[in-house]
């Protein structure tokens, strides 16, 4: 969990403020209504400089969640791409986790928003590895959630919304009070959906598997670099619906995400997973995320923006 910097400043509606006087009013309709929608992304401090990793990708996915629930922004995609280096420049930070948010403002209350504005911040924090020091190394301890992923046709699961959060946070919760670093969810058919904030891949006899976007799965940004990196490997890949019991049977798993990166998976529900650590595809993955991070393969998706 991240603490917070308070020296630090942040962009709001295009100018940057201090911490303390980035705040909104407790009527905005988002604090009742969880009408927002946010990103996370990583700051890297890199060989050939620091860079922001996947940030068009990124800022494209909060516009097409802001589409999907009519949010229509004062502000466009560049002006949020400029607003993440901004914030890292303005705060000297070679490294950094940056939260962009657009959100439904102050006008009135009620379901539908009305004129509520649509006001937009850059968060920046200092954030290590989100699920714990030695996670990338040595893998974690994670359990299937009696929780279910929302269903398709209730909420957008497409969109990276403040509201499909709660879902999330009810996985985590139940999670963590288990012992447990994390928690896989189901989706309504009972196939493999993610984590409460990662996407997850298995290994079988060679072979990557990943649920389908249908699978009330968010389109992660890293989801999409490991997906290209297999293909460049000649890993085979197949993108379908995953039975709960092949995370038991698999000879490898590991979640992907922004905050996660690329952690391997060493128990489910105290059951190891392979050997119990992390398994040769996995590593070869992960080195291969971080070679592209730090400039050491090349980015054929354009994902590093020098700040």
């Amino acid at each position: 969990m991240a603490k917070f910097d308070e020296s630090l400043k942040i962009w709001m509606n295009g100018k940057m403020v201090n911490w303390k006087d980035a705040t909104v009013h407790i009527a905005v309709h988002a604090l009742h209504y969880g009408s927002a929608v946010f990103e996370g992304i990583r700051c890297y401090k890199a060989p050939d400089g620091s860079v922001i990793f996947g940030l068009r990708q990124h800022i494209r996915r909060l516009f097409d969640s802001a589409k999907i629930y009519r949010m229509k922004s004062p502000h466009t995609r560049e002006d949020l791409e400029n607003a993440c280096i901004e914030v890292c420049r303005a705060n000297k930070m070679e490294e950094a986790y940056l939260r962009p948010i657009l959100y439904r403002g102050y006008d009135s209350l009620g379901v539908a928003p009305g004129d509520c504005p649509i006001d937009a911040a850059v968060i920046p924090l200092r954030w290590g590895k989100y699920l714990g020091a030695e996670a990338l190394e040595r893998g974690i301890d994670v359990c299937v959630s009696s929780w279910t992923r929302i269903a398709p046709n209730t909420l957008p699961a497409l969109a990276k919304s403040g509201a499909n959060y709660m879902n999330s946070q009810l996985i985590k919760i139940d999670a963590m009070a288990m012992g447990f670093t994390e928690g896989i969810a189901l989706d309504r058919g009972g196939f493999v959906s993610e984590g409460s904030g990662e996407n997850i891949f298995l290994v079988r006899d060679g072979e990557l598997w990943t649920p389908p976007l249908s699978g009330s799965v968010l389109p992660g940004i890293t989801r999409e670099v490991v997906l290209h990196l297999a293909s460049e490997m000649k890993i085979k890949v197949t993108i379908g619906a995953v039975p709960r019991e092949m995370l038991y049977i698999a000879d490898e798993v590991f979640f992907t995400g922004t905050a996660a990166e690329l952690t391997p998976i060493r128990t489910i529900d105290k059951i190891e997973v392979g050997p119990g650590k992390p398994g040769p595809i996995t590593l070869q993955l992960q080195k291969g995320l971080f070679d592209i991070i730090e400039g050491r393969r090349p980015d054929p998706m354009n994902l590093r923006v020098h700040i």
